[in-house]
C-alpha cells in the first residue's frame, strides 16, 4: 500500500492553504481546515495551545505539534487513549488507515464504542489528523507524536528503512514452524510481544545459528554487531494483527469492602460536625493567644503543638484544621510587626452561622485549595521541616488530583477503596504521569476528616462537592462555590433536639444534636465531658463565669436553662450560678479614652447628663473625676466648645502643649479576610478562546488574500509559483509579524516553525532568510535535517555541507520546489 505523496510545490501549498475543498495532506493544512466549532473544540481540549496566544492558525498547528504541547497532552490520555494512538502510529506509513482497522489492532472486536469516542477525542484534540476523502478516512498520528510515544510503540519495533523490499504481513503470517531454523520460533516469540531488540547470541552456537537464518530471511534485523530487531511489520503479523496483548478499554474496578449508603452518610456527619467544632475550637484559641508567624512564614513547631492540644488532635489532623481554616478565611496572618495568626472578621460571622453554613464554607475552601497539608513535619531539599502555612506547600496539581481522587470514589458508589485500590484506577486514567502515594493518601485522609467520605466510601456531601468541582473545571472556575453544599450536609445530619435534662450531679445531657442556640448556650455555660449519640456536659464556677463574661445575668442563664429543660432547674446548680454572679459582679474593670477632673465638684455637675455631650460617654467615677469613651483631645475640644476653660494633660499631671495634643493616627483597615493581597490567576473562558478563534480566522484569511495576490503576479510575470528564484531579501519592518511586499516569507515564528516542521517531514527545501556570522541577513536554500532544542541543523545543497542555526536567528522561510 502506497503511502500518500508529500506536497510538490508552493502552489500546491498556496491552493490548499487557500481553502480548498481537497482532503488536507498536512497536519496545518488539517487545522486551518477546521471550522470554528472544531477550533473551539481544539483549544477547550488543549487549553495550553491558547497561552501565550498564536497569532495564526499555521501557529497554532505548530504550537499543537510541538513536543512539550504533546507530552502535556498525553499526560492527561488514560490507557485507552494511549493504546489507541500507539496503533496509529504503529499502522501509519503503510496505506491508509481506518478506524476499523485501529479497533481491530487494539483488539477491540467487541468494545468498539470505547475506541471509537478515544479515536474521535483524539481527532478533537489534534493529536491525530485525517488525512482522506469524505467517507474514507485515514487517520495519521500528529507529526512529533511518535518521537513522545517512543521509539517501540506498543513495543514494535522500527518499520523498514527500505520499505519495497520489506515482506508484507501476509508473507510474515505464512511462516510456519518447519520453515524456521531450530530455535527460530522460541527467538520470534520472545521478540514478540516486546521489546523488539534482542541480543545476538555468541558465534557457534544454536542460538546464533537461528539468529543468522532469521535474518537472512528479513525476519530480524541486524541494527549493529550485537543487536537484532524484530521489524514492525514482522511483530504485526506474529501477534495476528493485534497492536497490544491486554487492551484496556475501560477501567478497573477493585474490589473493596461494601458500606450501606447510611452508614456512610453518618460517619461523613459526624466528621463534618467535628471538623466544624475543632475549627471553633482554634478560632478560641488563637484569640486568645495569638501564635506567631516564622520569619520563613508559616506557624511553629511550639505552636502547632499549643494548638492540637486546645483542639485535643494530634499534630497531622491539627494542620489539616488549621490549613482549612486558613484556606476559608477565618484565620490568617494579621500583617502587623512582628506579624501574627489571627481570627479575622470571617471569624464573627462565622459564630451566627449554623453547622452546615459553616461545613460549607469549610468545604469549598478546601475544594478549591492547592495546599499539601500531609507534607507537614517532612523536610524539604535543604533538610528543613515543613511547617503548617508556610509557601512551601503549595502545589498547583492538588485541586485536579482531589477531583481525580472522588470520581474514582464515585465510580463505585457504597464501596470503600483503600489507597491502593485507588492507585490502581489512576494508574489507568493517566499511565504516564501517576500521582505519588503519598498524595493519594494525604487526599482521602482529608476527605475523611472533611466528611466528604464515611467509612472510606464517598458520602452524599462528598457527592455534592464533586458535582462542584466538576461545574468549576468546566466553566474555568478557580474556586468552588458553596451553593448546593450546605443542603446535602443537612439531609445527612440527624435532626436536631433542643433541650437538655438537667440533674442533680450539676450534668446535663443532650439527647442528639443540639441546635445552634442550644450548643451556643452549652458552650458558653457548660463544659462538655463526652460526645456521642448523646452529649454529656457538666456545669462549673469556670463555666458560669464564661457565660457572665458573655454579658449574660444570673436571671437570663437560669431562665434561658429552664426554657430547654423538660426538668426544672437543680437546686445545686441554681445556688452554683447564683453564687458566680455574686462574686463576678463585686470587682468590676473597665477602659476609658479620656478623663476630666475638677477641684470644684459643681464645675462637672450636670456633664454626664447633659444630652450634647451624650456621644463623648461621659461616666462619673468621683463627685471630681468623669471617664469618657473619646480620646483627650476630643474631649477637651468638646468642652471648650461648651464654654468651659480646660487644658490637656499628662500622665504626670503636667499641662501637654497644643502641639502634642493631636490624636493618635487610627490603626490600619482590617485586609480581606478571604483572599490575601495576591491577585487570583486568570482562568480562560469559551468567550476568551471564541475571541481567539475569531482572531485567528481573521489573521488566515488575511494570509490566504496575500497568497492569492503573490501566485496572481506569479502567473502574470510567467514565472512558475515557487520556482525559487533568488531574489534580495527585503528588509522586516514593523516588528514581529510585518508583512513583506513581492515575496511569500514567513516571518510570524510560530508560522516560521511551522513551515520548518513542514518541510522536515517532507524532506523539502526551504528559503531561509537568517542573521550570518557578520551580523548581516543572509538567505541561503537549506533542507532541515533536524529541529530540536532550539537550534535547527540543516544542509545546504549548494555547498554539500551541514550547519547549525540558532532559531532566533532566523527572520524568515519561504517553502521552494526541492
Amino acid at each position: 500500500m502506497a503511502s500518500t505523496s508529500p506536497r510538490g510545490t508552493a502552489e500546491a501549498d498556496v491552493a490548499d492553504g487557500a481553502g480548498s475543498t481537497d482532503a488536507p495532506r498536512t497536519f496545518t493544512e488539517a487545522i486551518r481546515a477546521r471550522d470554528d466549532a472544531e477550533l473551539l473544540a481544539l483549544l477547550r481540549a488543549r487549553p495550553d495551545l491558547a497561552t501565550p496566544s498564536p497569532s495564526t492558525l499555521r501557529s497554532l498547528a505548530a504550537r499543537a505539534s510541538s513536543r512539550t504541547a504533546l507530552e502535556r497532552a498525553l499526560a492527561h490520555a488514560d490507557a485507552r487513549t494511549l493504546q489507541t494512538l500507539e496503533a496509529v502510529v504503529a499502522l501509519a506509513g503503510n496505506g491508509p488507515v481506518s478506524p476499523d482497522d485501529v479497533r481491530h489492532a487494539v483488539g477491540a472486536d467487541e468494545g468498539g464504542s470505547a475506541v471509537e469516542r478515544s479515536l474521535a477525542d483524539a481527532l478533537t484534540a489534534a493529536l491525530l489528523w485525517d488525512a482522506g476523502e469524505p467517507g474514507h478516512p485515514d487517520l495519521r498520528p500528529a507529526p512529533g507524536l511518535d518521537d513522545v510515544l517512543g521509539p517501540h510503540p506498543a513495543g514494535l519495533g522500527p518499520a523498514r528503512p527500505d520499505e519495497r523490499s520489506q515482506p508484507t504481513a501476509g508473507d510474515a503470517r505464512d511462516v510456519t514452524l518447519p520453515d524456521l531454523p531450530r530455535g527460530g520460533r522460541e527467538v520470534l516469540d520472545a521478540l514478540t510481544w516486546g521489546p523488539p531488540i534482542g541480543l545476538v547470541p555468541a558465534p557457534g552456537t544454536p542460538a546464533r545459528a537461528a539468529v543468522d537464518a532469521l535474518v537472512d530471511a528479513r525476519l530480524l534485523l541486524r541494527t549493529d554487531a550485537r543487536h537484532v530487531t524484530l521489524p514492525r511489520d514482522v511483530g504485526l503479523a506474529l501477534r495476528g494483527g493485534r497492536t497490544h496483548r491486554s487492551p484496556e478499554l475501560a477501567p478497573p474496578r477493585p474490589d473493596g469492602r461494601a458500606v450501606p449508603e447510611p452508614a456512610v452518610d453518618a460517619e461523613a456527619a459526624s466528621a463534618a460536625l467535628e471538623l466544624v467544632r475543632r475549627v471553633d475550637l482554634l478560632v478560641a484559641a488563637w484569640d486568645d493567644t495569638a501564635p506567631a508567624v516564622l520569619r520563613s512564614g508559616g506557624l511553629g513547631v511550639r505552636d502547632l503543638r499549643r494548638t492540637a492540644q486546645a483542639l485535643g488532635a494530634d499534630e497531622a489532623d491539627t494542620a489539616f484544621v488549621v490549613e482549612v481554616a486558613a484556606a476559608a478565611g477565618v484565620v490568617a496572618d494579621d500583617g502587623e510587626a512582628p506579624p501574627s495568626y489571627r481570627p479575622t472578621t470571617v471569624a464573627d460571622r462565622w459564630e451566627v452561622m449554623d453547622d452546615a453554613e459553616r461545613w460549607a464554607l469549610l468545604a469549598a475552601a478546601w475544594a478549591g485549595s492547592r495546599r499539601t497539608p500531609w507534607l507537614v513535619g517532612s523536610r524539604d531539599e535543604k533538610g528543613s521541616l515543613r511547617a503548617p502555612l508556610s509557601p512551601d506547600l503549595h502545589r498547583g496539581w492538588v485541586p485536579r488530583l482531589r477531583r481525580q481522587v472522588l470520581q474514582v470514589l464515585a465510580a463505585q458508589p457504597g464501596t470503600a477503596l483503600d489507597v491502593d485500590a485507588v492507585m490502581t484506577v489512576l494508574r489507568w486514567h493517566a499511565p504516564r504521569t501517576v500521582p505519588p502515594e503519598q498524595a493519594v493518601a494525604g487526599l482521602l485522609t482529608e476527605a475523611a476528616l472533611l466528611g466528604a467520605t464515611g467509612a472510606g466510601a464517598l458520602s452524599g456531601p462528598g457527592s455534592a462537592l464533586l458535582a462542584l468541582l466538576s461545574d468549576a473545571q468546566r466553566t474555568g472556575a478557580d474556586h468552588a462555590s458553596d451553593d448546593g453544599l450546605e443542603g446535602a450536609l443537612r439531609a445527612a445530619l440527624p435532626p436536631e433536639v433542643d433541650e437538655v435534662l438537667l440533674q442533680g450531679d450539676l450534668t446535663g445531657i443532650v439527647p442528639g444534636r443540639p441546635s445552634q442556640a442550644l450548643a451556643l448556650l452549652l458552650e458558653r455555660s457548660a463544659d462538655v465531658e463526652s460526645r456521642g449519640a448523646a452529649t454529656t456536659v457538666r456545669f462549673s464556677p469556670s463555666s458560669v463565669t464564661r457565660a457572665l463574661d458573655h454579658g449574660a445575668t444570673a436571671d437570663e442563664l437560669l431562665d434561658a436553662l429552664a426554657h430547654r429543660s423538660r426538668v426544672p432547674v437543680p437546686q445545686p446548680l441554681e445556688y452554683l450560678v447564683r453564687d458566680t454572679a455574686r462574686r463576678h459582679e463585686s470587682l468590676r474593670v473597665g477602659s476609658a479614652g479620656s478623663y476630666v477632673r475638677a477641684a470644684d465638684p459643681t464645675v462637672l455637675a450636670g456633664l454626664a447628663a447633659d444630652p450634647r455631650l451624650a456621644h463623648l460617654g461621659l461616666v462619673r467615677l468621683a463627685p471630681t473625676v468623669l471617664a469618657a469613651a473619646v480620646p483627650a483631645a476630643e474631649l477637651h475640644d468638646a468642652l471648650r466648645a461648651r464654654g468651659l476653660l480646660s487644658a490637656v494633660e499628662g500622665p504626670d499631671g503636667r499641662v501637654l502643649s497644643a502641639r502634642l495634643r493631636r490624636p493618635p493616627r487610627p490603626d490600619r483597615t482590617p485586609r480581606d479576610p478571604r483572599r490575601g493581597p495576591a491577585a487570583e490567576p486568570e482562568t480562560t473562558s469559551d468567550d476568551a478562546r471564541a475571541h481567539l478563534v475569531a482572531r485567528l480566522r481573521a489573521a488566515d484569511a488575511g494570509d490566504a488574500t496575500a497568497v492569492d495576490r503573490l501566485a496572481a503576479s506569479h502567473r502574470a510575470a510567467g514565472a512558475p509559483p515557487g520556482s525559487g528564484v533568488a531574489t534580495p531579501p527585503e528588509p522586516v519592518h514593523g516588528g514581529r509579524g510585518a508583512a513583506t511586499t513581492g515575496r511569500s516569507r514567513t516571518t510570524e515564528p510560530g508560522d516560521a516553525l511551522a513551515t520548518l516542521h513542514d518541510a522536515l517531514r517532507d524532506g523539502r527545501v526551504v528559503w531561509i532568510e537568517m542573521v550570518g556570522a557578520s551580523g548581516t541577513m543572509e538567505r541561503r536554500a537549506l533542507k532541515p535535517l533536524r529541529l530540536d532544542g532550539g537550534r535547527l541543523r540543516a544542509l545546504d545543497p549548494a555547498r554539500e555541507a551541514e550547519l547549525t542555526v540558532a532559531v532566533h536567528r532566523i527572520a524568515g522561510v519561504e517553502p521552494v520546489d526541492g
